[in-house]
């Protein structure tokens, strides 16, 4: 045998250079392991007690659980949800700053001015959480009873009928201007400040009908105020297995989509995103869960991770229909 293989100065060297793989091999570990080190706060854009609130309380609990430590959700309402969606670009990329984010910051708000930051490269997707469709309603009293019927109303007198929102720039907004746009037909748009006068307005008439959630709107469906006629989405709504979406009802391909998002700032670690994600797809996977979030008019979204490319369809199609409808909001 070669002598230079029992040489001690090169079994030292060996030795040495293998404890240093070893000790970076269990650093990177350990930096890995040692998200979350404090509580991870939820940044979310509205105000408590509502389906935004309830989706992020149902999901902190068992987060904070799998993750080891507190999941704690901190409102930030505001500027159609803009305000959080701005902090959580802002925040340092550790992962103990992320945002339970909706489309309404992401693709509505960008499409119509500029929130200050970029809905695209301005985030980190980690996951699609749920979809919440809007329902199109109409007062009980009205003799609307179908999509169908609205359209041809709207067709049939220009500009008589009018529509309720939670505001300009809202989702309810532009799924009304949507339904104008792909329908040929024209009705004045009222915007109120939020979805609790939309609906008073429109049990009192004062507008005929409105796309608005299933959350705001439930109760007053059960108790015979508002009548559902239609589903934003292309799929009906499991909470209302009976009311078909504005797609079967005449329009083809009509999607006017709600969803929330876990999103994180740019340059948050892969490993933090890929616990993240692990851990949420998870708590999704709860049948109670599940359960609990379709008597709220929402769906789960197991196992969807492409969120940016979910963002840029959605920000190409608001735009278009901005343009289109020569639609400005101010501010």
């Amino acid at each position: 045998m070669h002598a230079a293989f029992f040489d001690p100065q090169r079994r030292s060297a060996l030795a040495a250079g293998a404890a240093a793989i070893a000790l970076a091999m269990l650093g990177g570990r350990a930096q890995a392991q040692a998200w979350p080190s404090k509580p991870v706060r939820l940044l979310l854009g509205y105000t408590p007690g509502g389906s935004s609130d309830i989706l992020a309380r149902e999901l902190s609990v068992p987060l904070g659980k799998l993750l080891g430590q507190p999941v704690v959700v901190d409102y930030k309402p505001g500027a159609s949800g803009t305000i959080a969606a701005s902090e959580v670009a802002r925040s340092t990329p550790d992962g103990h700053t992320l945002g339970l984010l909706d489309n309404a910051p992401l693709t509505i708000v960008p499409s119509l001015r500029n929130p200050g930051y970029d809905p695209v490269a301005g985030f980190t997707p980690i996951a699609m959480v749920t979809q919440l469709p809007q329902v199109l309603v109409v007062p009980a009293a009205s003799g609307i009873r179908s999509t169908r019927e609205l359209i041809e109303a709207m067709r049939k007198e220009p500009g008589k009928l009018s529509y309720g929102s939670g505001g300009a720039g809202s989702v309810s907004h532009l799924a009304g201007e949507l339904l104008k746009l792909r329908t040929g037909t024209f009705a004045v748009h009222v915007p109120y400040r939020g979805a609790v006068p939309a609906i008073t307005a429109l049990i009192a008439g004062d507008v005929q009908f409105a796309f608005l959630t299933y959350t705001g709107t439930s109760s007053f469906i059960a108790s015979g105020r508002l009548r559902a006629i239609g589903v934003s989405s292309l799929q009906r709504l499991p909470a209302m297995p009976d009311v078909p979406t504005v797609a079967e009802s005449g329009v083809p391909n009509f999607d006017a989509p709600g969803w929330f998002a876990l999103m994180g700032p740019p340059g948050l670690p892969p490993a933090v995103t890929a616990t993240m994600r692990k851990a949420l797809a998870e708590v999704l996977a709860t049948p109670a869960l599940v359960t609990r979030m379709q008597e709220l008019g929402q769906t789960v979204v197991a196992g969807q991770t492409d969120v940016a490319r979910t963002i840029a369809n959605e920000l190409a199609m608001w735009k278009e229909l901005v343009a289109q409808r020569k639609i400005v909001i101010d501010g």
